[in-house]
């Protein structure tokens, strides 16, 4: 009987793979902004303060309700985003400068909140760090999707897994035996 109990809470608490929520492709890129932050290079420092000048500017974006708002934010707020990138280098000892352009740029395919981008070119506000040699940031600025985990990379939602902490306890558990 309690082998039994044991093993229908084992089979309830059993998660594997989410099934792949709906994932919807934009027809074209009308009407999306996205923003590109290209590091300085890839040393780990600069990498570090890519990550820290995306988490200075991103709270500066308004939630506009249209592309043309968001365009039109960014055009009147752009000293203001360059200020806030050029505190964040000089905070970290950097004295390259920020380069701010809106434009188009180059993506590759990426999941949003179940929302496909297909590759391709897409208007962005690209933020240069010193030289921009180094590897880059990305996401979707209007409609705001900008969602970071907790290492600050892109949430690809379509590839999430479900956890379970008691699951892994158990795992755990009996790996140990």
């Amino acid at each position: 009987m309690i082998l039994g109990l044991f093993l229908c809470l084992l089979c309830v608490l059993t998660v594997s793979k989410a099934a792949a929520p709906a994932v919807e492709t934009v027809a074209s890129a009308d009407g999306i902004l996205r923003l590109h932050v290209i590091a300085n290079s890839d040393s780990e420092a600069d990498q570090t303060v890519k990550l820290a000048v995306r988490d200075a500017i991103l709270p500066l974006f308004s939630r506009a309700e249209s592309y043309e708002d968001a365009r039109a934010f960014l055009l009147a707020h752009g000293k203001e985003i360059q200020s806030a990138a050029e505190a964040v280098l000089k905070e970290h000892g950097f004295s390259y400068g920020v380069q701010l352009s809106l434009g188009t740029e180059t993506f590759p395919e990426r999941v949003y909140d179940g929302t496909r981008f297909p590759a391709g070119a897409y208007d962005a506000l690209c933020v240069r760090l010193g030289t921009a040699e180094g590897h880059n940031w990305w996401c979707v600025l209007f409609p705001p999707l900008c969602i970071v985990s907790e290492t600050g990379e892109p949430v690809d939602l379509e590839h999430a897994e479900l956890q379970s902490v008691v699951w892994e306890w158990l795992r755990a558990l009996f790996a140990s035996e």
